[in-house]
């Protein structure tokens, strides 16, 4: 993702009035994958980020493969917020992707209707432990794989499926963070994945 920046909206809208839907949902994966980059993206508020710039402190501590030109890291979490209708707002919760601070996902997962693990394709070992850590909390949750301009081997969705070992009913597509339709059609993924989800549950007796 060298060569293109974050589109952003021209203007940050309001919440409305009619708002009365309101899903806190949690975007997480490895250090670097665009989870901020997607929260900045989409977020139609002027989003809270805690980056830091990267220090020397950070060496073999950190780790950066892949991600070598990346100069912040975010030390607590994003949030921003999205209207998907004049109803249903989401409030979104960028988890930091650093290893030493997955003791704060814990903590974000609470009261989370849903989650987005964004992948790098270059790096999916990094993708387990956020997969491991929603199934152990039960949390219903997409796969969005971030597609890099540098990343030269395209893996398609079916080969992805099976490195990661993911159920057929877990919904898998591509994004580009960086975009704002794009991230909007993973949380509109999120969204009626989490919809189907509840109609099968009423429906079991």
């Amino acid at each position: 993702m060298d060569s293109a920046t974050s589109e952003l909206p021209s203007h940050r809208t309001p919440l409305t009035a009619a708002a009365e839907t309101g899903l806190k949902i949690v975007i997480v994966g490895g250090f670097g994958v665009g989870k901020t980059t997607l929260v900045r993206s989409v977020s139609e508020i002027r989003p809270l980020n805690t980056e830091e710039v990267m220090t020397q402190a950070g060496v073999g501590v950190d780790e950066n493969r892949a991600v070598t030109a990346k100069s912040t890291t975010t030390v607590a979490f994003d949030f921003g917020r999205i209207s998907l209708n004049e109803r249903t707002v989401l409030y979104l919760f960028g988890a930091p992707g650093q290893e030493r601070f997955w003791f704060l996902w814990d903590s974000l997962f609470s009261g989370t209707l849903g989650a987005v693990v964004l992948l790098d394709t270059r790096r999916m070992d990094e993708s387990w432990y956020a997969i491991d850590r929603l199934e152990h909390h039960r949390t219903p949750f997409v796969v969005a794989v971030n597609r890099f301009d540098d990343d030269t081997t395209r893996y398609s969705l079916d080969e992805i499926r099976k490195a990661l070992a993911l159920p057929e009913h877990v919904p898998l597509i591509d994004c580009d963070a960086r975009v704002r339709q794009s991230g909007k059609d993973v949380l509109i993924t999120l969204v009626d994945h989490l919809y189907e989800l509840a109609l099968a549950q009423e429906a079991t007796p």
